[in-house]
């Protein structure tokens, strides 16, 4: 491929492009990832290392996403503590499956979990209008926190095997479950996922095998894309905000289902 010839200067400048542009997409409505992980590939980096290089890289952009949402963030401080276990553990699980199994299973499944995932999110409005609005952390409402607890586990396992995408399977999850406004959804979105790469994160540093080049620029790229696209949301209404983030999701669906 053409790209993978070019000087290393403008394969670092595409790759920094990648991330702001994946900080964007991140800080407003997730999939940033499927930005920076096919930039990678193209450039030549394999498969495998260019995943795990993508979920180190893509990690700051959840930090404008997180200091834009800091008062969404501050009212539900005790669910997200809370949350704190199955994200941790649920990851963990995740970054095992993927760093054991098989490539062939990770091309086939991904396609269908976001495509499910993305599905959810846009029915989410009509199911959760029929859902009365109760305080999750209070308990007043046991099935609901339960089915809450364990989306969020599987989706921390789904971020830490592949993690593109991750934020839409987190606000679809979210969506179903809390009677919360889009725009606490994206807050606590932003902490969650920013959690669940941490933990990945550090298992892959640990393990090895980043391009690490490519992750450096990435890091840079993210961080001023992720503040720019907390920046962006602020500017557009919630439906507009929603219809991004479907967009994004069918995107990735069609993306991975033709490439798996």
């Amino acid at each position: 491929m053409l790209a993978t010839s070019l000087p290393l200067g403008w394969r670092l400048l595409i790759i920094f492009v990648a991330g702001i542009a994946a900080g964007i997409s991140n800080g407003i409505a997730g999939g940033g990832t499927f930005l920076s992980f096919p930039t990678l590939v193209a450039l030549g980096i394999p498969t495998l290392q260019a995943n795990v290089s993508s979920t180190v890289g893509t990690l700051p952009s959840s930090l404008g996403g997180i200091r834009g949402f800091r008062r969404e963030l501050s009212t539900h401080s005790k669910l997200l503590r809370e949350l704190v276990p199955p994200c941790v553990l649920g990851s963990v699980a995740g970054t095992a499956l993927l760093l054991v199994g098989s490539q062939q299973t990770f091309k086939v499944v991904v396609p269908w979990l976001i495509g499910m995932a993305t599905l959810l999110f846009a029915l989410a409005p009509r199911i959760t209008k029929r859902l009365a609005k109760v305080d999750l952390t209070d308990n007043v409402n046991p099935v609901r926190r339960r089915s809450l607890f364990a989306g969020i586990f599987l989706a921390s396992v789904y971020g830490g095997y592949f993690g593109a995408g991750l934020g839409i399977v987190l606000l679809a999850v979210m969506a179903l479950t809390l009677p919360f406004e889009i725009y606490e959804l994206q807050g606590l979105r932003s902490a969650l996922a920013m959690m669940i790469n941490a933990v990945a994160a550090i298992v892959f540093i640990v393990r090895g095998h980043l391009a690490l080049d490519a992750v450096y620029v990435l890091l840079v790229g993210t961080l001023i894309g992720g503040w720019l696209g907390t920046l962006l949301i602020r500017r557009v209404s919630p439906k507009v905000v929603r219809g991004l983030v479907i967009v994004v999701g069918v995107a990735t669906t069609i993306r991975l289902a033709f490439t798996a």
